[in-house]
Formats: structure tokens, C-alpha cells, sequence
């Protein structure tokens, strides 16, 4: 007989003692998520700032990085955590800056392909975020140099790095040079 494993809350993964580990909870199953290599961290870090700047000087929301969790569904819990997210002003305020999880998805959340990731995996994070609401996910591959936009209802968008990644209706006005994720 096969048992099925406990189900965690979002409340329990949140109140977990760090371990060096980042963790994910799909459908109630923690996910762990082994550290990121440095080629990963410098084109999220990259990405973010970009972000983060434009976002910043145009008043448009918050941006959140790495270890910030977006709970997605509830009963069973589903938190994933994206490399790099933005929640526009409008949806930020309704929620105000809580301690816990935000509570729904990002407007735009941002992956970066890690050595450990499977391209199965991260293609389930993308349908988790399409379906969950998040408008646009960027899928940045470092290995093959190339950003993929994902967006509702839409074929993916595969750029290279003679192309612009562009924040469209989402992210209004941002725009980055896809060759700058891996200067």
C-alpha cells in the first residue's frame, strides 16, 4: 500500500527553520529546490534590476526577488516562488505589504533556468503561473542564451540575444536588451 505523504500549509512552509534550501509548496508537497549556481543569480540579479528601476522611477508596484513566495491556490496549499516578480501599484495596495506569502499572483514572475531544474519542471511552473492569473512569464535559459515570454492564451515568444525582452500591457514601458542577461 502506497501511503500519501502529509500535506504542509503555506503557514508551516513559511515557519520552517532554514536549512540552505529553498522550497516550494505544490499542491501541499514540499518541493525542495537546491541552491542556484552563480550563472543563475547573476542574470536573475540582472533581470531584477532592471526591474526594479524601471518599476521604481515609474511608480508602477512592487518587485520581488528570490525568496518571496506567491500562494497560488489554497486546500491544499501552493506556493511557488519565482526569481523574480512584479504585483502592480493598484493590486499591491489592495493587499498592503504583508509578512507572509502574497496572496494570489504576480502580475509578471520571472525563471531562470538553473543547472538542477528539469525543463519539465520549469514548464509546470509556467502553466501553474498562467493559470493562476500571473499575465506574462519570462523563462530566461542561460545555457542556450535565450528568453521565452509566455503569456495567456498566446504561443511563447522565444527571444535571442539580437532581440528586446519588452514589459508590454504588464510591465508598461520596461524594455531590456535580452543580450544584457548575459553581459
Amino acid at each position: 500500500m502506497v501511503s500519501k505523504p502529509r500535506l504542509v500549509t503555506a503557514e508551516e512552509l513559511l515557519d520552517m527553520p532554514g536549512d540552505g534550501y529553498r522550497y516550494e509548496l505544490v499542491r501541499g508537497e514540499l518541493q525542495k529546490m537546491a541552491p542556484a549556481g552563480a550563472r543563475h543569480g547573476r542574470s536573475a540579479g540582472k533581470v531584477s534590476r532592471s526591474l526594479m528601476n524601471h518599476v521604481a522611477t515609474n511608480n508602477l508596484g512592487e518587485v520581488y526577488i528570490a525568496e518571496a513566495g506567491f500562494l497560488l491556490a489554497s486546500d491544499p496549499d501552493h506556493v511557488r516562488v519565482p526569481d523574480a516578480a512584479f504585483v502592480r501599484r493598484e493590486r499591491f495596495e489592495e493587499v498592503g505589504d504583508v509578512d507572509g506569502f502574497f496572496p494570489g499572483p504576480p502580475d509578471l514572475a520571472v525563471e531562470v533556468i538553473s543547472p538542477s531544474d528539469r525543463y519539465t519542471e520549469v514548464a509546470e511552473k509556467v502553466e501553474d503561473w498562467l493559470n493562476a492569473g500571473t499575465r506574462m512569464v519570462i523563462v530566461v535559459d542561460p545555457r542556450r542564451r535565450v528568453a521565452a515570454v509566455h503569456s495567456p492564451g498566446r504561443e511563447p515568444i522565444t527571444l535571442t540575444d539580437q532581440d528586446t525582452l519588452e514589459g508590454g500591457d504588464v510591465v508598461p514601458g520596461w524594455s531590456m536588451p535580452v543580450v544584457e542577461i548575459f553581459a
